[in-house]
């Protein structure tokens, strides 16, 4: 059973919630930057920047505090507004080419803990815990977690039904996306919307997974401050945005490593014809068409390879995942890449972003060769999650990405 439930938001006026919610910091280069905090006074991006305003840099527990203070700031002069009531908020982003709706809400720690939002991505502990410190100095989160659940017909009507009222807001942004947001909070339709996901035995992580892990401490350290905690808190809680399955876009990182382990090329294709059969494409583009199949390329030439059935024994739902396998035939054996973490050889890049960046990258030199390989499922996602095993990193880039100072939740 799911617990999910509707909260206070805090939320931009609605003349200037065009103004106000941005992408994500790093979404930026440093010129947009630049630009957005020089002409834009409402933009979040002050909030999240604020030694703009003093000219310097600041950072550790003064940023954070300094993060605080701006968000104060935009209560006092009303850009930012607290709802009286408890509501869901249905938001819907699209654009010519995808839509994404779904719900935001506030989702329990506790299912986290006890596997009923389940996780498929690895945490690593400083970011845990720089995080946390993040969301108890400032005392908000302004970027959701994102679940997903299988679809239901019958409650996609019901979102439906929801939208065809006026919405909240109603904007376009300058990366041509339409977005829109709805209130719910009248008893009957957040009962419905309770009732759905309680009948739900897991919601799944789709991005999120160290927010979803800082939330987890910070309920810990508050609760251990509070001698009067009754599990109503806030800080129980942590922003979500839920979305069917069917929702979920999901694209490929690409591999590239920026040597050979010293081997040479014929060294390094004999090595891989142990485990794959290799075929040259020549210098036009090639992508995978099949599981277990990948790209490669090198010294001017694209190669498919298809993996040998006798090379290579699967033994669990991580095993069949092509970023593994990939890993464990060539990454490490033959390439010398133990550590996918931490290593300055190799480097990941979205698919989405740049379908030419494999070549690009190895013909401009920053790298000696490339890899790529087919997108994950979301039926993938799931069985790694359900046998609480750890994908590799960068094994998948999720969309929707949200935008920041829409709705914030408060601690």
């Amino acid at each position: 059973m799911a617990i999910v439930k509707p909260f206070k938001a805090v939320r931009p006026s609605r003349d200037k919630v065009a103004l106000v919610s941005s992408k994500s910091f790093d979404a930026y280069t440093d010129k947009e930057l630049d630009a957005k905090l020089e002409f834009n006074p409402f933009t979040f991006l002050h909030i999240i920047n604020p030694g703009y305003k003093y000219h310097q840099e600041f950072t550790g527990e003064q940023r954070f505090q300094m993060i605080h203070n701006r968000y104060e700031e935009f209560k006092e002069n009303k850009i930012f507004i607290k709802d009286t009531t408890d509501s869901f908020y249905i938001y819907e982003s699209l654009d010519a080419h995808d839509s994404f709706c779904g719900i935001i809400a506030a989702t329990a720690v506790d299912d986290y803990i006890n596997g009923c939002i389940k996780k498929h991505e690895g945490t690593i502990k400083k970011r845990e815990e720089l995080f946390e410190s993040y969301l108890k100095t400032t005392g908000f989160n302004a970027e959701p977690v994102l679940l997903t659940y299988e679809d239901d017909e019958n409650f996609n009507k019901l979102l439906l039904t929801i939208q065809e009222k006026r919405p909240e807001y109603e904007f376009s942004t300058t990366d041509k996306k339409l977005h829109r947001l709805w209130l719910v909070n009248d008893e009957i339709h957040i009962g419905e919307i309770t009732s759905f996901f309680e009948k739900k035995e897991a919601l799944y992580i789709a991005d999120g997974h160290h927010r979803s892990a800082s939330s987890s401490l910070l309920k810990k350290d508050l609760q251990k401050e509070n001698n009067h905690h009754n599990g109503t808190e806030n800080y129980n809680y942590f922003m979500s945005y839920i979305i069917p399955e069917s929702n979920l876009k999901i694209s490929e990182f690409n591999r590239f490593v920026k040597d050979l382990n010293g081997l040479t090329i014929d060294e390094f294709l004999i090595e891989l014809d142990k485990s794959y059969r290799i075929e040259e494409k020549g210098e036009h583009f090639y992508k995978p068409s099949q599981k277990h199949h990948f790209s490669m390329y090198l010294d001017g030439k694209f190669y498919s390879l298809y993996l040998r059935k006798s090379a290579y024994t699967y033994k669990d739902a991580l095993s069949k995942l092509d970023a593994e396998i990939l890993y464990k035939t060539i990454l490490k054996p033959i390439l010398g890449i133990d550590n996918l973490d931490n290593n300055d050889r190799i480097r990941y890049r979205n698919n989405k972003l740049d379908m030419l960046s494999i070549k690009t990258l190895v013909d401009n030199g920053q790298f000696e060769i490339g890899f790529g390989m087919l997108p994950i499922t979301i039926d993938e996602m799931k069985k790694i999650a359900d046998a609480q095993l750890i994908m590799p990193p960068k094994t998948s880039y999720i969309e929707p990405k949200l935008r920041s100072g829409l709705t914030m939740y408060e601690f």
